[in-house]
């Protein structure tokens, strides 16, 4: 199985080299004959119209170096100004209260973390491109997994999709929503902001190839959101209220101490629990309300968004606070309910510039195949690329993170591999099948090569670069209204899923009677993503989610014998027969 997706790449790149008629030709405008006219009449000599070669942007030259971003570039200017005496630096804005704090947020927590997750092992010096700690970590740990478990992320594949439409499912089973609400809750919560802007940025900087690095780590990442779900299922409890309790803040401290390692459990479910909480007010929350927020301030009909952002902020507490306040059950609901409709929705309007572009699929397929193993220079080389596509299919679909483990744990099921197989559909589907269809768009279309597109994605603005691709075609301008939907639904659902991953975690943590005072704080910091946007602060709680995927790696390493040895009793039965589908 693993064999036929490269087949299926060199098929379209063999197609690629040995047709012409994909169209990727310029062409004049025809000028037309000149008319005759009678002598009498004086006429002044003819203008005769060169042709316009029409600008094709897959043609376009790619520079030799990226642009500098934005920031650094009117930094720099503006100190040069101080130095060349054009201005003073008394004119340089003050420093606001909520600026000091983001200062010392990057003084004292961004840049130790940084140290600890970004650390190169000296891979800049050797290799000339720096591959951080975390990415090696989560794609050794996805190879791993996927070894151990015997590519059990390719053999259950149609079976996953079978207990995903209810046909293994029974309601007398333990948990508090079906499989499918359980999958949607978890997706709800990673297919985001990271499918739209995310993997636009990643081609801006890293090139077409850093598409073929994603969805290698999308498939190896199936067999960790297997794992760390299945562990979810099986360590799970219920609290006093009837909600169901599970995610690595359980099984770390319970299966590790059924091995006789209860203190390395106990401080690996402290250190998880402490980084996703942290997690959930910005990564999750903050951070998700004010990337969408800056997408939907460009657009002139929401132009009074840049005086009066709070109103956008009082809009998601609102609608967020309404779902969240229900828990779960309420959660499951919502997201069964919308994450099907913005998916197909976004999906749609992709195959529409798809199909519009449509010469240009076999070409986009071979610039990412081969853009993979490129040594251009521009993208850092084979490393850069690679290193590139890691870290965003890493920020995409956090599998090893753990979160998406406390939204599967509360499935209806009395067996944990069948919620293991449910959930290692979630990277497929976010990564494997989204993000890559993202990339084909920006890819196809060309946009990425566009000076202008180029500087918005070393500037960090994805959804402008997706939006350039959506609305290429000006007959089909009104595409860019889709994709404010969808950057405003995948914002708001991922809301809604870390609110529930945090205050699982809070109440572990403190005990259930503090639930709502948990709820109201995420509901506080809803609204701050609307009004403040201090860069180191969100920066550091989007670190505190990839650090989840220490604790909880190391935890799902040591358990993985257990994984096996219940998979491997669960296959036999499905086999066998002795699996019953439902009537």
């Amino acid at each position: 199985m693993p064999s036929c997706i490269p087949k299926f790449f060199l098929a379209f790149a063999f197609l690629l080299s040995t047709s012409t008629a994909f169209g990727i030709q310029e062409s004049a405008v025809a000028v037309p004959p000149a008319v005759a006219v009678p002598p009498a009449v004086a006429m002044p000599p003819a203008v005769v119209t060169p042709p316009v070669d029409k600008v094709v942007p897959q043609l376009i030259p790619l520079p030799d170096k990226l642009p500098t971003p934005t920031a650094v570039r009117e930094a720099a200017e503006r100190q040069a100004k101080i130095e060349s005496g054009e201005i003073s630096s008394s004119d340089v804005p003050t420093k606001t209260w909520i600026d000091t704090i983001d200062g010392w947020f990057g003084d004292y927590l961004v840049a130790p973390m940084d140290a600890v997750l970004f650390y190169d092992f000296g891979t800049k010096e050797s290799l000339g491109v720096k591959i951080p700690f975390v990415v090696m970590w989560l794609l050794l740990g996805g190879t791993f997994l996927t070894l151990r478990m015997g590519f059990i992320n390719f053999r259950a594949f149609r079976h996953a999709i079978d207990l995903v439409r209810g046909k293994y499912d029974d309601k007398s089973h333990v948990g508090d929503v079906s499989h499918f609400q359980a999958l949607s809750s978890a997706l709800s919560g990673t297919v985001g902001l990271g499918n739209i802007a995310g993997v636009a940025i990643a081609i801006g900087v890293g090139g077409p190839g850093a598409t073929f690095w994603m969805i290698l780590c999308g498939l190896l990442g199936m067999t960790s959101k297997f794992s760390e779900c299945t562990l979810a299922v099986m360590y799970r409890r219920t609290d006093a209220h009837g909600m169901v309790l599970g995610g690595p803040m359980v099984y770390l401290r319970e299966g590790l101490s059924k091995m006789g390692l209860g203190a390395l459990g106990g401080v690996l479910a402290i250190l998880f629990t402490i980084l996703c909480i942290g997690g959930s007010f910005g990564g999750g929350n903050s951070y998700q309300v004010a990337q969408s927020l800056n997408a939907l301030q460009a657009e002139p009909m929401f132009a009074f968004l840049k005086d009066s952002p709070w109103i956008y902020g009082l809009l998601m507490t609102v609608l967020v606070g309404v779902v969240i306040i229900g828990g779960i059950k309420s959660i499951g609901n919502f997201a069964g309910a919308v994450v099907p409709v913005m998916c197909v929705a976004y999906m749609a309007v992709c195959f529409c510039v798809l199909a519009l572009n449509y010469r240009y699929i076999p070409f986009a397929i071979m610039q990412i195949v081969t853009g993979a193993f490129s040594s251009n220079a521009l993208y850092g080389g084979f490393l850069g690329v690679m290193v590139i596509g890691m870290k965003r299919a890493a920020f995409s679909n956090e599998a090893g993170a753990g979160s998406a483990a406390i939204a599967h744990s509360a499935a209806k099921t009395d067996k944990p591999i069948s919620e293991g197989m449910v959930a290692l559909l979630e990277p497929f589907i976010d990564t494997v099948f989204v993000c890559t269809l993202t990339a084909l768009t920006v890819v196809a279309t060309g946009v990425y090569r566009q000076p202008e597109i180029q500087q918005l994605a070393v500037d960090q603005k994805g959804s402008m670069v997706t939006l350039a691709a959506f609305t290429q075609n000006p007959d089909f301008d009104w595409f860019r209204y889709v994709l404010y939907l969808a950057v405003f639904l995948f914002a708001y659902s991922t809301c809604v899923s870390w609110s529930y991953y945090g205050e699982r975690c809070f109440v572990s943590l403190f005990g259930e009677k503090w639930s709502m005072l948990y709820k109201i704080l995420f509901l506080v910091f809803t609204f701050l993503g609307s009004v403040i946007s201090p860069k180191n602060i969100l920066e550091f709680s989007d670190m505190l989610i990839l650090g989840m995927a220490v604790p909880n790696l190391i935890g799902v390493f040591l358990m993985s014998g257990m994984i096996r040895r219940e998979l491997d009793k669960y296959w036999a039965d499905y086999q066998s027969g002795a699996m019953k589908p439902n009537s």
